[in-house]
């Protein structure tokens, strides 16, 4: 009978690369410490974004497309003379043209939507202003952080959460029977968890109503900022 040598060279071949990778695995670390400290802090959202909209429907579409740009070319007209850089900024947003079909499948018309925009700081500013935009409905109100106040917070948020790190990592050290640390890897993630706006939002304009020119009832929000540091520490005699 013939036998084979073969199984044990493959066996022997798989040793030798299970030595090799084990002998280049990371040394396991000593006295390592791994944990995370949060500081948070609620803020009031100050940057409101109000979206006006206007609606058109029509035969052909270039008569759709020309009530929009008419209707949106009033309505920038009226809103820039309150416009102010960073207290309300006016931009244009969404805008299109599509065929509107019938049962039949075939094209009967057209409908179109274009969008005004109104952001910023000044609430009173962007609320008084869409309230006078009457060729526009209000579709949308929604609220945020400007870049300043997040900064701001963030900044102190920062400082706090690692002053928060720095005093753990000491208690764990001194808990543990050790006289300091060293710092390891270290992450610092910023978050705004639970940011809810709660505007009051106003009942949409129909064509050729009498609207008074009244400013629109906003409320802004409240949520939390926070941020975390997370990391190792390595303790020492």
């Amino acid at each position: 009978m013939t036998r084979y040598s073969v199984p044990m060279f493959l066996s022997s071949a798989v040793l030798l690369v299970a030595t090799a990778s084990l002998a280049h695995a990371e040394p396991l670390r000593a006295n390592v410490v791994s944990f995370q400290t949060t500081a948070t802090q609620e803020v009031t959202q100050d940057l409101l974004a109000v979206t006006l909209q206007a609606n058109r429907e029509g035969a052909q579409a270039a008569e759709v497309q020309s009530g929009l740009k008419q209707a949106l070319d009033a309505a920038l007209t009226e809103a820039k003379r309150s416009a102010q850089a960073g207290a309300m900024d006016v931009r244009t947003g969404y805008f299109a043209v599509n065929p509107r079909y019938g049962n039949n499948g075939r094209i009967n018309g057209w409908q179109g939507t274009a969008q005004l925009v109104l952001e910023g700081t000044d609430t009173t500013r962007i609320s008084q202003t869409a309230g006078k935009l009457n060729q526009l409905n209000v579709v949308n109100v929604s609220y945020g952080l400007s870049p300043a106040l997040r900064e701001q917070h963030e900044s102190a948020l920062t400082a706090d959460a690692i002053n928060r790190f720095r005093t753990r990592a000491g208690e764990l050290a001194k808990n543990f029977g050790f006289t300091g640390y060293s710092l390891g890897e270290v992450n610092v993630q910023t978050g705004e968890p639970g940011f809810q706006g709660r505007p009051m939002m106003m009942a949409m304009r129909a064509k050729g109503a009498d609207v008074a020119e009244a400013a629109l009832p906003v409320e802004p929000g409240k949520g939390v900022l926070s941020v975390t540091v997370s990391g190792q520490v390595v303790l020492s005699k």
